[in-house]
């Protein structure tokens, strides 16, 4: 994700033979930034082994609105691994599985060891596995002055659920950048409000008859479109996120 955001903050740039290099500098300042400043005592840095996973294989639209990287993008992954191995940063990737994957049972891992555990990303997705021993730090958010650093208080301020409450939040909104349609009529006030009563898609779905209580107005249409979507509703939590581990 940052590669992507690092090459269209920077204009184009090229070396002395013509190879493109915006996104390569724009994400080894970000990488030798957060080294420097945070001294962490481990590190990763973990890929997308391909376009294709689990999730494509659950649903084919998953994604599949987007569009393939740009010519002069291309060339440039190879040399942000070519950085990350200069400064002796492991690099993860597994095929049928999505970066955030790997990054969420690398962080559940270290917490379970008790470590403190910081991840380095702009993916709101991340939200729900925050908790006191894992946070997340956007740089690119801290020198825009947006603060950077996401913990439960923050999640739940721009949410309107706690962290651990964000699957069943996003399965109810779905995700545009993903493909993930989500249902008719629910945005995210009213997806904070049904989660805050029910607490999961599957009581929501046992507990329809609710539903109106749970909203302000509308409950009653709104009940008809979530039971009609059910099928979808589970799908997305299946596949959404992903990170529940």
């Amino acid at each position: 994700g940052f590669i992507f955001r690092a090459y269209h903050a920077l204009p184009p740039l090229s070396n002395s033979k013509g190879v493109p290099t915006n996104a390569v500098l724009g994400f080894t300042n970000m990488l030798l930034r957060s080294l420097r400043e945070h001294a962490p005592t481990h590190v990763a840095l973990v890929l997308d082994a391909s376009r294709r996973s689990f999730r494509t294989e659950l649903d084919p639209a998953y994604k599949a609105q987007r569009p393939e990287p740009p010519d002069d993008l291309r060339p440039q992954f190879p040399l942000v691994r070519e950085v990350a191995r200069a400064l002796d940063v492991p690099i993860l990737e597994a095929e049928g599985f999505e970066a955030d994957d790997i990054i969420a049972t690398l962080a559940a891992h270290a917490r379970g060891h008790g470590w403190e555990v910081v991840i380095v990303t702009g993916d709101k997705d991340f939200a729900q596995l925050v908790d006191g021993q894992v946070r997340l730090f956007d740089p690119m958010a801290e020198a825009k002055g947006q603060g950077g650093w996401t913990g439960p208080a923050e999640v739940e301020k721009k949410m309107g659920v706690p962290p651990e409450r964000v699957v069943e939040y996003q399965a109810l909104l779905g995700d545009k950048v993903d493909n993930v349609p989500g249902i008719p009529g629910v945005g995210e006030v009213t997806a904070a409000a049904l989660v805050r009563h029910f607490g999961s898609v599957e009581a929501m779905l046992a507990r329809a008859e609710e539903i109106p209580q749970a909203v302000k107005r509308g409950g009653e249409k709104l009940r008809d479109k979530l039971l009609a979507h059910a099928d979808r509703l589970r799908l997305h939590r299946r596949r959404l996120p992903g990170l529940d581990w």
